[in-house]
């Protein structure tokens, strides 16, 4: 699409940003907030980005840059299976989940086609290979060349870590 401000231009703009050498950018998609209409707002919010995100990996693919370009895709946090308000065919949401989230990553020395970790049947507990948040911001850094042990600000005195005092590199997702 050639919309400006849809998120398959920005995926476009971000193919040729990476093309160019810019080394961060950042897409934004609004409003993944199913609190209500679920039905209705997620089929539409995924046709919004399923086959630009695919086509951006594509493209990053066919030029050579996928090996050298990590692709981080992720949303707020995950999602229960349980409905959230009253429960009518076509208007019901799902509540946040502060344990379980989903994220996908791409290129920049990750396996492809695998899926690591997994929910129990009702996405409330963590049944298989949990990431912890410091695990995943330790893998990326990895990823991008970066000792997450080693990078440090200080603030008020004290040296911080992105992940902290934890954080271990998720080895079964890399290349």
């Amino acid at each position: 699409m050639k919309k400006p401000g849809s998120f398959a231009y920005n995926c476009l703009m971000a193919r040729r940003m990476a093309e160019r050498g810019v080394r961060f950018v950042q897409l934004y998609h609004r409003g993944w907030d199913q609190h209500s209409n679920l039905p209705k707002r997620l089929r539409e919010q995924c046709g919004d980005t399923d086959q630009p995100s695919a086509a951006l990996i594509k493209d990053l693919k066919e030029r050579g840059l996928l090996e050298d370009t990590l692709v981080v895709w992720g949303g707020e946090f995950g999602r229960t299976v349980y409905s959230q308000g009253k429960i009518e065919k076509e208007n019901y949401g799902r509540d946040h989940h502060g344990r379980n989230y989903a994220v996908w990553l791409a290129g920049g020395g990750v396996k492809p086609g695998i899926v690591y970790g997994e929910t129990d049947e009702f996405c409330y507990n963590v049944a298989e290979n949990p990431v912890h948040i410091h695990d995943l911001n330790a893998t990326v850094m990895h990823c991008l060349g970066i000792n997450h042990e080693r990078l440090t600000y200080r603030f008020q005195g004290r040296d911080f870590r992105l992940t902290d005092i934890h954080g271990e590199v998720v080895k079964g997702i890399l290349a």
